[in-house]
C-alpha cells in the first residue's frame, strides 16, 4: 500500500470501550508531527449532552480539537445521538434516519481540507450505523483502509482475530492496528502482543500504554507514521 495516496483511515475496535477515540486523536497528533494535515470525523455519536442548545459528543469534540484546523462540529459529528445506546436504538429514539449521503458530504468538505481523514466508527466492526447501514458500506464508499484498534484485556486474541477476518469478508482492507493497555493488570500481555502480532494480517502500528490521563499529543511518540506496510 501506497501510504502517501491515503486520503483517510477509519478506526474501528474489538469493541466499545477499547480506546478507538484515543487511539484516533493520537493518530491525528503523529500525522500533524510529520507534517500531514489531518482532521477527525466521528459520523455518528450516540451518548451526546446539550451544550449551547445543540447536542454534542465528547469523543466528537476531541477530534475536532486534534485535527488542529478550525472546522464545524456538524462536519466532525453529522449525527449526533442523545441517548448513549446502540446506534439504531439512539436514532429511533431521536426520531432521525441515519442515511449515508450527509455522512458522504460532511466527509468531502473536511477532505477539502486535508490530507487525510481518520473516521472513527462506533462499538465494534458489526455494530450497525442504521438498520439497513453498516461499518463496512461506509468504508466502502469512502475507499479507504481500516486500523484495528485491539483492547488488551483477556479475551482480545478472539476478538481481534474475528474482527479481521470480517473486515476481510467485507471487502475492506486492514491496514494495521493499534493496540491499547486497557487493563493494566493483564497477565502476559507481552505474550499476547506477540500472538496478535504473528497472527493479524497487517502490521502493529504502536502501543499505547495505560496512562491515568492521557494526553494525545504526547502518546504520538507510541506511534509510527507513516507506518510500515506491505
Amino acid at each position: 500500500m501506497n501510504v502517501a495516496a491515503w486520503t483517510g483511515l477509519f478506526v474501528t475496535g474489538t469493541d466499545t470501550g477499547v480506546g478507538k477515540t484515543l487511539a484516533s486523536t493520537t493518530l491525528l497528533h503523529a500525522m500533524r508531527d510529520v507534517g500531514t494535515r489531518a482532521l477527525g470525523m466521528k459520523p455518528l455519536a450516540s451518548g451526546c449532552e446539550r451544550i449551547d442548545g445543540r447536542w454534542r459528543n465528547e469523543d466528537a469534540l476531541a477530534l475536532q480539537r486534534a485535527g488542529g484546523i478550525d472546522v464545524p462540529y456538524e462536519d466532525v459529528n453529522p449525527f449526533a445521538l442523545e441517548h448513549p445506546l446502540a446506534p439504531e436504538l439512539a436514532a429511533r429514539d431521536a426520531g432521525i434516519e441515519v442515511t449515508l449521503q450527509p455522512i458522504l458530504d460532511a466527509h468531502e468538505r473536511l477532505r477539502a481540507q486535508a490530507d487525510c481523514v481518520v473516521v472513527e466508527g462506533v462499538g465494534g466492526w458489526m455494530a450497525p450505523l442504521a438498520t439497513d447501514l453498516m461499518q463496512a458500506d461506509l468504508v466502502r464508499a469512502l475507499e479507504i483502509p481500516v486500523v484495528l484498534v485491539v483492547g488488551l484485556r483477556l479475551g482480545c486474541l478472539n476478538h481481534a482475530y474475528l474482527t479481521a477476518r470480517a473486515i476481510a469478508a467485507d471487502g475492506c482492507r486492514l491496514a494495521g492496528w493499534i493496540g491499547t493497555a486497557i487493563d493494566p493488570d493483564m497477565l502476559r500481555a507481552d505474550d499476547n502482543l506477540a500472538l496478535l502480532t504473528a497472527r493479524l494480517p497487517a502490521p502493529c502500528w504502536g502501543v499505547l500504554p495505560h496512562v491515568t490521563v492521557p494526553v494525545p499529543s504526547r502518546m504520538a511518540r507510541h506511534l509510527q507514521w507513516p507506518p510500515l506496510v506491505p
